[in-house]
């Protein structure tokens, strides 16, 4: 697939790209907030929450309007979400626990019209401003606009990065620290050598494939920054709203019991 799509261009170009999580926040504010501090997306995650999907989607949609790259992160072999969330403003998709060629090849084609895939036809979307739109301009413009990511998190997963990777539609292969530390048991040893041969790993089988790597999980910067010689690109998820408020407030906190009243 040729595709064009600045939001890959511009982390292929080594840019630094950040990705806010957005977990517990329900208004446009968090949206806002985002774009303000620097953000370039968001990744609504609905593996880890509640949030009903009409909410979801109503964020995707606001993001859009506001310059954000909106991602959601669907459960678990959600296979049935996913042409709903695209068809209601989310321009990305990311896939949890990917293992196999054939799962990530399910994804993908869920996320893109026929001939490259099976999403189901429709002439309306936020992302073209709810304007009709035949099919002959809509299809190919969404499918260049939708990314698709998959997350490894297991040690098979990592096995098969090569053939994940090789999936045409597949834009960027993310390992999920947090996951697979946990599932290689050693949970939260970010810097454990398994973890960076897993890292090299999938980093080679994105190089030999012109696929992107990310590393979500590891807030460590510097640590970060020594996975890039592995492959690692220059997109970054900064925290989930709910990290980012807990960090703040306890900052703030701390601030004021130490007797330092004044505001930030």
């Amino acid at each position: 697939m040729t595709r064009n799509n600045p939001f890959l261009d511009r982390i292929r170009a080594g840019e630094p790209t950040l990705m806010m999580g957005i977990r517990t926040s329900r208004t446009a504010d968090v949206l806002r907030i985002a774009r303000s501090t620097g953000h370039h997306a968001v990744m609504i995650d609905l593996e880890h929450s509640v949030m009903p999907l009409e909410m979801a989607a109503q964020l995707c949609a606001t993001a859009g309007d506001l310059g954000l790259t909106p991602f959601v992160r669907v459960q678990e072999r959600a296979y049935g979400v996913i042409g709903p969330l695209l068809d209601c403003g989310a321009a990305g998709i990311i896939a949890p626990r990917i293992e196999t060629a054939e799962e990530a090849r399910t994804i993908s084609e869920a996320c893109r019209f026929p001939p490259h895939g099976q999403r189901s036809q429709l002439a309306m979307v936020p992302q073209l401003g709810m304007r009709p739109t035949p099919a002959r301009e809509l299809n190919p413009a969404l499918d260049d606009a939708t990314i698709v990511k998959v997350l490894l998190e297991t040690p098979k997963g990592i096995a098969n990065a090569d053939e994940i990777a090789r999936v045409d539609g597949v834009d960027i292969l993310a390992i999920g620290a947090n996951d697979l530390t946990a599932e290689l048991g050693v949970p939260g040893q970010y810097d454990h050598p398994s973890v960076r041969e897993a890292v090299a790993t999938a980093g080679e089988a994105c190089a030999r494939n012109g696929k992107l790597l990310m590393v979500g999980g590891i807030a460590d910067h510097a640590l970060l920054e020594s996975l890039i010689p592995l492959g690692v690109c220059s997109l970054y998820l900064t925290g989930m709203d709910s990290d980012l408020l807990y960090t703040a407030a306890k900052t703030r906190a701390e601030k004021f019991l130490r007797g330092k009243t004044e505001l930030i």
